[in-house]
């Protein structure tokens, strides 16, 4: 059974997206558009998303006109998508909806994982519905040098230092690494 891992960048004072769900903050940095090696993770075999990540990726770069783009990102893994919604698929792309608490969908996320990671790419309080379910095993942050008036936060949640153990930091490009493993 692989890991569960929440990897994300963030801007120095804890916010995923701005007030108006975008990234272009995040891809005026130098290295953010086209991340340097070691800042995205390895070994994934699903990545899962909220609905406002699911449907900013879609819009970003208008995927529905041009499915090809999704696997620049996804590639051909399956991707499970928190919704309460019905939201558009793009032409051959593996998207599975599921609503509900993240530890009813668990059993089938792990079971398309096989043996490889899990990425939950966001939001962030997708990120702490695993973490509130025990499932979170990793938390890795791409440090971005902007600070935002607001917007998403990071992960709204009190999580105490007993909880993240630091196994990495490290200079990447524009970016601090850090890399917390979640203690259980």
């Amino acid at each position: 059974m692989g890991r569960i891992v929440f990897d994300t960048a963030t801007s120095l004072n804890g916010y995923i997206a701005d007030e108006n769900n975008s990234l272009a903050w995040l891809f005026a940095v130098d290295g953010g558009e086209h991340p340097d090696e070691g800042l995205f993770p390895s070994g994934i075999t699903v990545m899962v998303e909220g609905s406002t990540t699911y449907e900013w990726v879609l819009a970003e770069s208008d995927i529905l006109a041009h499915p090809e783009k999704w696997s620049e990102f996804h590639g051909d893994r399956p991707t499970f998508v928190f919704t309460s919604r019905d939201l558009p698929v793009p032409a051959g792309a593996d998207v599975r909806f599921v609503s509900g608490p993240v530890v009813d969908a668990l059993p089938a996320i792990r079971e398309a994982a096989g043996d490889g990671d899990i990425w939950v790419v966001g939001g962030g309080d997708l990120a702490g519905q695993f973490l509130d379910a025990g499932a979170l095993d990793e938390i890795a942050l791409s440090v971005a040098p902007v600070a935002l008036t607001g917007g998403a936060p990071l992960l709204p949640r009190r999580v105490e230092s007993d909880r993240l153990r630091l196994v990495s930091a490290a200079a990447v490009g524009q970016f601090a690494r850090l890399v917390y493993r979640v203690e259980k």
